[in-house]
């Protein structure tokens, strides 16, 4: 075997492959492959991955920070506009035969809405230390109403919580007092932050002021708003870090107040046993559980059309305020009703991310609390439409009729709305 010296290099003698000598620079960089037939030509996208970044998009959008400020805004309007339209559908019929005009009440809910848009967009701008500054101011406030409402309240409906101001201004401080204990106990949690390992520091003074509250609310006989308000308190309490064997000591006590609240009125007791089985009493006690089946069974998958409902014609007590979801779900059908509950799981999903992903403390237990509040509130109002839940008396947030609910609950998803402006915990 030959070899022969070229000028590029040594070739040896029958191998058709050439050695050459490399320079410094090609060991430093490897040298690129021959550029393939029409390299320069933009390659078509496989079918493969265009699925994968179609799905990605929209997952990118729910992950940017200002997702839960929007999603929570839309969710809130929505909710607002359908409750406007339902409450029209549900009362007009009562409201031409006690009030003269179909529009009646559907126009006081609007003057209610009107009142609280522009609260929650000023609500939605206040920064932080404003809603912290609020903390015992508006606590004080609730507890002084409260107070009031024991010695002068009017009693609607076998419930003494109302103030009667005299027109359409009634009041019920109950409603407030939700707001005021978010507010007052997020902040004092967090002022408390590093002293929260300790049970006296995680439960006093926020277990004996809220407890003293919750029974300011109970005197008053509504049972339906102290669940809501124990809920607002457990939540503060998760948030805080309180081991699940606190929850379980409370539980005993506070279920025992219960029983005590429900077997100490004959109404109450109807309630829950109507709510075992309404068929026992369907002309008295289990008239109206009956008749909410009744309407979310007419509506069918697609309901029977705006304005269609047979119930609110007299049959269905309380078809604009607390059975409000029966009508919605007679006329819209059950993909009516699927919108609602989705609507409420935006929020929910919204608020938690807002607690999550928060920097401030206050600002976590805060959104905790009013996400706790809303969501019990609507599982609670629909589980007594469905049956699931015994009848407790309480509205569906944003929907039913009632601006002494509808303003707190506007200003508390304002407040929200601030707090998903704020910067986020990385």
């Amino acid at each position: 075997m030959s070899a022969t010296s070229s000028p590029g290099g040594t070739r040896v003698a029958g191998h058709s492959r050439t050695t050459r000598r490399t320079t410094r620079a090609s060991t430093a960089v490897p040298s690129p492959r021959p550029a393939a037939k029409g390299a320069g030509r933009k390659q078509p996208q496989s079918l493969e991955a265009a699925p994968a970044q179609e799905t990605r998009a929209p997952a990118s959008l729910l992950h940017r920070a200002a997702a839960p400020y929007y999603l929570l805004l839309g969710a809130t309007l929505l909710l607002l506009a359908l409750g406007l339209v339902m409450v029209f559908s549900a009362s007009s019929v009562a409201a031409f035969k006690y009030l003269g005009s179909s529009y009646a009440i559907v126009a006081k809910q609007a003057m209610w809405v009107g009142i609280g848009l522009p609260l929650m967009l000023v609500a939605s701008r206040l920064p932080v230390r404003a809603w912290r500054a609020f903390a015992y101011v508006g606590l004080t406030s609730a507890v002084a109403l409260l107070c009031l409402v024991v010695f002068a309240g009017t009693e609607v409906n076998g419930n003494r919580n109302w103030l009667d101001f005299g027109g359409p201004f009634r009041v019920q401080p109950s409603e407030l007092a939700k707001l005021a204990l978010v507010i007052w106990g997020a902040d004092l949690l967090a002022r408390k932050q590093k002293l929260l390992t300790q049970w006296k520091h995680l439960l006093v003074p926020l277990a004996p002021v809220g407890g003293f509250v919750v029974v300011l609310v109970l005197l008053g006989g509504d049972l339906g708003t102290a669940i809501i308000l124990i809920a607002i308190l457990g939540a503060l309490l998760y948030v805080a870090g309180s081991p699940l064997r606190l929850f379980l000591a409370v539980g005993g006590p506070v279920l025992a107040v219960v029983i005590v609240m429900v077997r100490q009125k004959a109404e109450r007791l109807e309630r829950i046993t109507s709510w075992l089985d309404p068929s026992m009493d369907p002309l008295g006690a289990g008239w109206q559980a009956l008749h909410g089946k009744f309407a979310l069974a007419s509506g069918g998958w697609w309901g029977v059309g705006l304005g269609g409902s047979k119930e609110k014609w007299g049959t269905l007590p309380e078809a604009h305020t607390d059975f409000i979801f029966a009508i919605l779900g007679e006329e819209l059908g059950l993909v009516g009703t699927l919108a609602v509950l989705g609507l409420f799981g935006v929020i929910g999903y919204a608020g938690l991310r807002v607690a999550v992903h928060a920097a401030d403390p206050f600002v976590r237990l805060a959104s905790a609390g009013v996400t706790a509040w809303i969501l019990v509130q609507a599982l609670v109002n629909i589980g007594a439409v469905l049956g699931v839940l015994p009848i407790t008396g309480v509205p569906l947030p944003l929907v039913s009729y009632g601006g002494s609910a509808l303003v707190p609950t506007m200003l508390a998803l304002g407040m929200l709305l601030s707090f998903a402006r704020q910067p986020r915990r990385r």
